[in-house]
């Protein structure tokens, strides 16, 4: 079986002048960006249009030029009005919209094709492709990665909120053996309750008490040894699983870790994982949990990313601003392999693609990331 291509995108620099625009013919590329250039998310906004910058910068090619329009957020008439200035600007191809909410406005636009940071969905829709770090990605990462830890009784912990039911339709559709499913309560008054119920924990404190009864009123030295030990503990036996897959993030998620330390869970035993990471050092201050592993774009990348963009702009970008540099990089590389870009079809490849968060595989319309998997622990985060 031949070895697959992993081709390297190259990206670069040209700051962009969205008043260059030359000849209509397939020498030119256009790209539109829609984003919140004004009101709340403002700032989001401009990320993303930095971001550009520095792709286009990298990118040094005199014909690429970008076109950037205000879009609002979960605004439907700003952002058809956006697609149809860039449209009229001879643009085929725009990056954007940011919120899977908004798909059903630009399927509308039929003739254009949209590369969104949306994570919502892997699989091309009709005119948009999703370059977001899916759910479906960051799964098969873990699957993989508890399956080499001989792990065989996951837990997967599932929030009650709007997404529970989306969630729960794309784990059906993974083939993923002795696992079982627990809905939570995301409140932290509920929460701790529950996560006893899953744990046993009121049984297994009834197992640490009933044991140490054996022991009080015994004198000689075997019995005393057993019961120091014994108080040393806070509850007695095992939990009913190996690992855990928290699909969950920020103070949400601590709360869960938290909940899960304070029931005993034995981190020795329990493989305890997570997902939706973005370096979050927070992690490391809030909790308790001596290791917990995720799966995440390429650190050193996301890193030096970071580096450059605050010393070109003084501050540092949204982490979804990567996927918008990345999605330039994989534009300017469709465009120059097939000479145009007219449809979803032309993201069609059959070579992987290395861009800055990592190695994209685009199989039956569909992308999926290839992710390292990283551990949090004692203040840092490492590659596993």
């Amino acid at each position: 079986m031949k070895k697959r291509i992993i081709i390297i995108l190259t990206y670069i620099l040209i700051f962009f002048n969205s008043n260059l625009f030359s000849n209509e013919d397939n020498s030119v590329l256009k790209i539109g960006l829609l984003a919140p250039l004004s009101g709340e998310y403002k700032n989001l906004g401009n990320s993303l249009l930095y971001s550009l910058q520095m792709a286009l910068k990298e990118i040094d090619d005199e014909n690429v030029f970008l076109i950037p329009r205000d879009s609002g957020f979960e605004e439907p008439k700003k952002l058809n009005n956006a697609v149809r200035e860039i449209r009229s600007q001879g643009a085929k191809i725009i990056i954007g919209p940011i919120n899977h909410s908004d798909f059903n406005e630009v399927k509308k636009f039929n003739d254009l094709v949209f590369i969104s940071p949306s994570n919502i969905d892997p699989e091309f829709q009709n005119n948009i492709i999703s370059i977001g770090i899916s759910l479906e990605s960051q799964m098969i990462a873990l699957l993989n990665f508890i399956k080499k830890q001989k792990k065989n009784k996951t837990v997967i912990l599932i929030p009650k909120n709007q997404y529970t039911d989306l969630i729960e339709n794309k784990l059906e559709k993974l083939e993923f053996k002795n696992f079982r499913k627990f809905k939570y309560n995301p409140d932290p008054r509920i929460l701790t309750g529950e996560i006893e119920v899953l744990t046993n924990y009121s049984q297994r404190k009834r197992n640490l008490n009933l044991r140490k009864k054996m022991f009080e009123d015994k004198d000689d030295e075997q019995s005393k040894r057993q019961l120091e030990r014994l108080e040393q503990k806070y509850t007695l036996g095992d939990v009913n699983f190996d690992s855990v897959i928290i699909i969950d993030f920020g103070n949400s998620l601590k709360s869960v870790l938290t909940s899960l330390v304070f029931t005993d869970v034995d981190q020795k035993k329990v493989l305890f994982t997570t997902v939706n990471q973005w370096f979050d050092e927070s992690i490391f201050y809030e909790n308790t949990v001596k290791e917990l592993y995720y799966p995440s774009v390429n650190y050193k990348e996301f890193k030096k990313y970071k580096d450059k963009y605050f010393k070109v702009f003084k501050n540092y970008p949204n982490e979804i601003t990567i996927l918008t540099y990345d999605a330039l990089g994989l534009i300017y590389y469709s465009w120059k392999k097939n000479g145009k870009i007219n449809s979803v079809n032309d993201f069609s490849f059959k070579n992987n693609i290395k861009g800055k968060i990592g190695t994209f595989a685009f199989r039956n319309k569909k992308i999926i990331q290839s992710l390292n998997i990283y551990k949090a622990k004692n203040g840092k985060f490492t590659k596993f």
